[in-house]
């Protein structure tokens, strides 16, 4: 798949109405809808422009806010899905997701439910999510997707609120047949951008730790992993696949690189699930576009930064050709080590976090300990003896 061209995954933020009020909520939600949100007419042109990439047709992800907050959803998803798009969602665990709800959708078509758990006890996730039930609620859609045939998937934002609940958050989900963890790490953007939220940063060694048990991880779980926002683990990846098979490291990277491989192809297991992943090299405007509630679209959810609206200028034009989307899709112009590194085409750092921090979204990756062989200094010379 040629990410200059088309994207592998398209977010639409459908509303940013939610009932939940959680610490770090990326898109501020508020209690009611937007008046100038897409409207039902405009949500089917949409999916007709993301036809308009090809096939294989990107993957649509439908979330908010909660999404579950438009009475058009179950349309929409319809529509989607009879265009020969697949359809996943991000609801929130509120009452308005009932059994009733989660088996229209699965008759509308929708293939994957996507659940947030922050915790492994009620008490640790409902404390951040804001809303006591929420925890218990998660189970229970779990339940109906597995009764009504929706795959599921688990997104754990992690941050000093669940750092060392993450061991017990990976051996409980183990047991409910979801097909993908997805651990989210935070970005300053949206409400976690308040000065009072800079408590649940985990430092950039412990990104490095999680990395590390993540990739031990992954041999065992009988779910797919992926940290989001978090793309140096695709060099810890590479790095411990290496010494493993016992290769050079820049042996893997090339084979990596020249056959557009997956996470999935390099830790082959005979107990996780076979499920569409992207190639190794996705990143915020590289085979991800994001349109906001009111139709502007963003690299990502996370890089607040609008190329262009759907409602004036077709989603496949601005993707190929916004300036904003192709420095993005240009490793070469990456800054600092993120620019000279040997892993920059199949990481790239988290531009969403280096704009956060440091307002250039092409500048390094604060986060990443890695320091790229084009930085090393060389080792001198030993003497030798006469």
């Amino acid at each position: 798949m040629d990410f200059n061209q088309r994207p592998f995954t398209v977010i639409w933020e459908m509303t940013r109405a939610c009932d939940l009020v959680c610490l770090h909520c990326r898109a501020d939600a508020i209690p009611n809808r937007h008046p100038f949100e897409l409207t039902t007419q405009e949500a089917f042109r949409l999916v007709a422009m993301i036809k308009e990439f090809g096939k294989p047709y990107p993957l649509l992800i439908l979330t908010g806010g909660d999404p579950m907050k438009r009475p058009d959803l179950f349309d929409i998803v319809a529509f989607a899905t009879e265009q020969g798009l697949r359809v996943a969602m991000t609801p929130s665990a509120t009452p308005l997701a009932t059994k009733e709800a989660v088996r229209r959708l699965a008759e509308a078509g929708l293939v994957r439910l996507a659940l947030s758990l922050d915790g492994s006890t009620p008490e640790v996730h409902d404390g951040f999510r804001g809303v006591s039930g929420s925890f218990a609620h998660t189970l229970r859609l779990l339940d109906w997707c597995r009764e009504f045939g929706i795959e599921t998937q688990i997104h754990t934002t992690v941050t000093r609120h669940s750092l060392d609940d993450l061991p017990r958050i990976a051996e409980m989900i183990a047991d409910w047949d979801i097909k993908l963890w997805a651990l989210f790490f935070l970005i300053a953007v949206g409400r976690a951008a308040r000065p009072e939220m800079r408590r649940l940063n985990i430092s950039p060694y412990d990104f490095e730790r999680v990395f590390h048990w993540l990739y031990d991880l992954s041999k065992s779980a009988p779910y797919d992993i992926t940290p989001r926002e978090g793309y140096h683990y695709r060099r810890v990846l590479l790095q411990r696949r290496a010494q493993e098979l016992g290769v050079p490291v820049e042996e893997l990277l090339r084979q990596v690189t020249e056959q557009a491989m997956r996470p999935t192809d390099l830790l082959p297991s005979l107990h996780r699930p076979k499920i569409v992943r992207a190639p190794l090299g996705v990143n915020d405007g590289k085979g991800v576009v994001f349109i906001s509630h009111v139709g502007v679209v963003q690299p990502s959810g996370f890089l607040p930064l609008g190329a262009g609206n759907i409602r004036q200028r077709p989603l496949a034009d601005i993707y190929r050709n916004a300036p904003l989307f192709r420095q993005l899709r240009n490793p070469d112009l990456l800054k600092g080590k993120c620019g000279v590194c040997e892993f920059r085409h199949i990481c790239g750092g988290s531009r969403a976090r280096a704009y956060a921090i440091t307002g250039d979204y092409l500048r390094s990756d604060p986060y990443c300990i890695y320091r790229p062989k084009a930085l090393q200094k060389p080792r001198p010379a030993t003497a030798l003896c006469g």
